[in-house]
Formats: structure tokens, sequence, C-alpha cells
């Protein structure tokens, strides 16, 4: 790490809700942290992960999509992709393949060049495109703003990821690693157990339920003298799904408690595997009316500004 071309710096990934900025950012790193699904909103906090290898050290910022906000969570999240503009080297814009430049990503392209930041245009979801339409689709967004690089990827079936690893280390500063090699990500455990949870319910439930669903972690504690026919420990981990209505909290636990056996089974075989330990998870539903407009809530669900 002591090598004078050495590079380190902070990337942003960026975009509108659902063009799959957590799907990049899991393989560009190799691992899973960020949490994925087909549902708008989907990350709500700034994800920070980091890759490494003998060349550079890469800090990604995951950030929620840029949206216009309906409520005090929306407020939340687009100060977030805002502020985390202005603490990066490089930016990267995900969009999908469309030649079509909406309002959406016509206010995206306003706060890009305000930036002083290079920004990098990265076409997704190119494996549903023919490459005549790819280059229709890249000519169009060349018209719009001067961008650094443009690249087409397939996050999903991983195409076109070592390239862009390649370019984006030309962006970069030259400087020591900020974390060692070992160094996934900086986010807790117990925070990254509730986003799994999170995750497992917004694949599972009904359109109209995963936008007013939070997750908090009452305890994650080992068992002290517990140890698994396979060596592993045994923890125990008590967490609570948070809804707005109490007809959503009804789905949420399904007929004969159902819909909760899928997300807690689906949640413990993710978390295993995060820690190595063995799980028991045992997981509550509680209401809590419109807490997407209350700040006081929002903090308690681990929502607040403060820590931006």
């Amino acid at each position: 790490m002591e090598d004078n071309n050495f590079r380190t710096g902070y990337i942003a990934l960026i975009g509108r809700p659902n063009v799959g900025k957590s799907t990049l950012m899991n393989h560009l790193i190799g691992q899973k942290i960020a949490i994925t699904s087909s549902k708008p909103q989907t990350t709500r906090g700034r994800v920070q992960t980091v890759y490494t290898d003998e060349k550079c050290q890469m800090i990604f910022v995951d950030t929620p999509g840029i949206h216009e906000s309906k409520n005090k969570l929306g407020e939340y999240m687009l100060h977030i992709a805002q502020k985390t503009l202005e603490d990066v080297d490089l930016i990267l814009w995900l969009v999908e393949p469309s030649t079509f430049i909406g309002n959406s990503e016509q206010y995206i392209i306003k706060q890009l060049k305000r930036c002083k930041q290079p920004v990098m245009l990265i076409i997704n979801k190119t494996d549903t495109i023919t490459k005549e339409k790819l280059i229709v689709c890249m000519d169009e967004y060349r018209k719009q703003m001067d961008f650094a690089q443009i690249i087409p990827v397939s996050a999903k079936k991983h195409e076109n990821i070592d390239t862009l690893k390649e370019e984006m280390i030309k962006f970069l500063p030259y400087g020591p690693a900020l974390y060692d090699e070992e160094t996934v990500t900086e986010e807790p455990e117990r925070d990254i157990a509730a986003e799994i949870i999170r995750e497992k319910a917004l694949r599972l439930l009904n359109d109209e339920v995963p936008h007013g669903v939070a997750v908090t972690i009452e305890k994650m504690r080992e068992r002290e003298g517990y140890v698994s026919d396979d060596n592993r420990p045994l923890l125990d981990i008590e967490a609570t799904i948070i809804c707005e209505r109490d007809s959503h909290k009804g789905i949420v636990i399904g007929k004969g408690g159902s819909m909760l056996k899928k997300i807690g089974s689906k949640s413990r075989e993710d978390i295993e595997k995060m820690t190595d330990c063995k799980v028991n998870l045992k997981i509550w539903v509680k209401v809590r009316k419109n807490w997407r407009d209350d700040s006081s809530m929002m903090k308690h669900f681990g929502y607040d500004e403060r820590k931006i």
C-alpha cells in the first residue's frame, strides 16, 4: 500500500430509483452488502463499501435514488444523495438504456452540471436492448452534458464490470489506502441485519406495503456457552418490522403467520452467511402510523439527518 502509483478515492453512485445502483456496487466489491429489490426506495441511507486490490482502493457510496420527495423520509433520502455529491472524487450516474430523457433525468443533469468532480455515465441493463439501440442511447446522452466516460454495463449479468473498474481508477487521486485491505464495509452488522430483513420484506410483500416498512434490531447477541454441531456460535436476534397501517400489519404477518415465517426464514439464511453464526431470529410486527412524516420516529428507526 506504500506504492507511489497507488490510488485511493471516494466514488458516488447516483441515479433514479431502481436503476441498479446497489446491484452494481455489490458486483464491484465482490460481495453483497447493499440490499436490492425491484421496489423503489430500496436504498434509504448512504451505504459505504470498500474495494481494494494492488492498484487502488475504491470507496463506494451508494445513495438513495434521486426523486421528488413526498414526505420527510423522501426529503431525508434526497438530502443524502445531494450531500454525497459534495464529498467524493468521482460520480457514477446510472441510467437505464432508453433514448427518452425525461424530467427526472433532466433534474439530475442539472445537479451534475454544478459538480466539479468528473461524472461517468453508466448505462446499465444493456442485456435488455440491442447494440444498435444502445448506440442511439449513448448519442442522446452525449448531447446533454460532457461526461468523463460513457460505459455500458449489465450489473445483473456482470458484463463489462472489469472494464468499468479499470476506467474508474484513472480518475482517482494518488494516495495511500484509507482502510486495511480486509475491510469491505464499515456498516455495523446490526444495521446490515436490519436491512437484510427489510430486503426480504420488500421482495415478498405486495406493492402497497414496502414503502411504509422499516426494521429495527432490538437485540443481537451471541449466546454464551452455546456451540452448534458445526462449531458455530449461536446468535440471538430480536427484530421488529414497522408498518404504517393496521391492514399492512396483517399482510406482513400473513395467514397463520405464513408471510412472517417466509421473511424470517430467508432473512436467517443471509444473516448466517454474513455472520458465520447459527442464527435464532425472532421478528415482531408493530404499527406506527405515518412514521415517514414524523421526525422523531424517523430518527428512532435510524433515519437521522445529523448522521449524514
